[in-house]
């Protein structure tokens, strides 16, 4: 029975977008799922899968945590009443959430990045990670044991047959 509540709550999650930038270019730290405050025709735009998240980052500000630069594509049978596409959107934490991440974010040469937006349950959210950017050398040696666990597997895989 638990094994089909697990399946269940898989199902509920429909990825809308995600930030593979983010990976490439940071080292994640920590990570948060947050809400996020949406306009009707941001809602169906994204129903579309119409999101980018490349350019875009957290930011707190007064105590609120704002999403700036992320890309919500007007609704395409969105009238005179549509959304401004990159305008900056709050995101719903607790308090003592805020407090603590931002904490860590506030660190030199952390900052916080989203790394997915998706719909759970029938509501959006933003997985939010706090991260330090990857220095030149740092991207090529991650390059360099991804290919080698993909050679590993391959091996593995011809030494199977």
């Amino acid at each position: 029975m638990a094994a089909s509540k697990k399946a269940k709550q898989a199902d509920d999650i429909q990825s809308v977008c995600r930030n593979k930038r983010a990976f490439h270019e940071y080292e994640i730290f920590d990570t948060l799922e947050c809400g996020i405050v949406l306009t009707g025709t941001e809602v169906k735009s994204l129903r579309e899968h119409a999101a980018s998240l490349e350019e875009s980052y957290a930011k707190i500000e007064r105590g609120e945590l704002w999403l700036i630069g992320s890309d919500i594509p007007e609704y395409s049978m969105g009238n005179r009443l549509n959304h401004k596409p990159k305008r900056p959107r709050k995101l719903l934490l607790h308090r003592r959430e805020i407090d603590k991440f931002a904490g860590k974010a506030s660190q030199l040469g952390y900052t916080l990045v989203p790394l997915k937006l998706y719909f759970k349950q029938g509501r959006a959210k933003v997985e939010i990670a706090v991260a330090r950017g990857k220095k030149l050398y740092d991207k090529r040696e991650t390059k360099k044991k991804a290919e080698a666990a993909r050679e590993i597997r391959k091996a593995m895989k011809d030494r199977r047959r």
